[in-house]
């Protein structure tokens, strides 16, 4: 049996947005998506770290154009110290935010990347999480994406299940994968004290 990885204070929440979860348009699978995300952050809550909601701006006329019903975070957010909003309008949801400052300040060095979408901004930010020496965990459960169209020439329509794994296999071997969100456990940030 695999070891499973020592835990984690921050939990990345990328995206999990009304307009990307729900409805006709929502991820393939976006229940059993829904699930372990919303198992994740209850236990990483209950540890007491770092809870980080990434939310994505998408230009005007997406399903995420902010101020529309399909930006919203899907999952409620608490207030406190432990658990905080960042808007971003890259993929990667280090760029142009205050997300390495809110890591910092909470002394944080590894992390756990959920979300959505696999190939994009999921695996930007666990990308570039890498690059700055963060120690990274992705459940294989707990992010997704939609099936890749078929492209005339080039290929048939790509499943989501498996555009998603190509986006783990992409990170290289820095990337901890471990197979169910249920495998990852949380410590408390350094500077953080667990919220009501």
């Amino acid at each position: 049996m695999t070891a499973l990885p020592a835990p984690v204070t921050a939990l990345l929440v990328v995206d999990v947005q009304s307009a990307f979860v729900s409805g006709d348009a929502a991820v393939p699978d976006a229940a059993r998506l829904l699930d372990r995300v919303t198992d994740l952050v209850g236990r990483a809550r209950e540890a007491g770290a770092l809870v980080v909601h990434l939310q994505n701006d998408g230009p005007a006329g997406t399903p995420d154009e902010p101020g529309t019903p399909g930006w919203e975070l899907h999952l409620p957010v608490r207030t406190g110290p432990a658990e905080t909003v960042i808007r971003k309008t890259e993929d990667d949801g280090f760029e142009e935010t205050s997300l390495e400052a809110e890591l910092t300040a909470a002394g944080v060095r590894a992390l756990a990347v959920c979300g959505v979408m696999s190939e994009m901004c999921v695996l930007a930010t666990a990308r570039r999480a890498l690059e700055l020496d963060y120690r990274v965990v992705l459940p294989h459960d707990a992010h997704a994406t939609y099936d890749i169209p078929a492209a005339p020439d080039i290929s048939d329509v790509v499943p989501a299940a498996m555009a998603s794994r190509v986006a783990e296999w992409a990170l290289g071997d820095e990337v901890e994968i471990v197979a169910r969100a249920g495998h990852v456990s949380f410590a408390a940030a350094f500077t953080t004290t667990r919220t009501a």
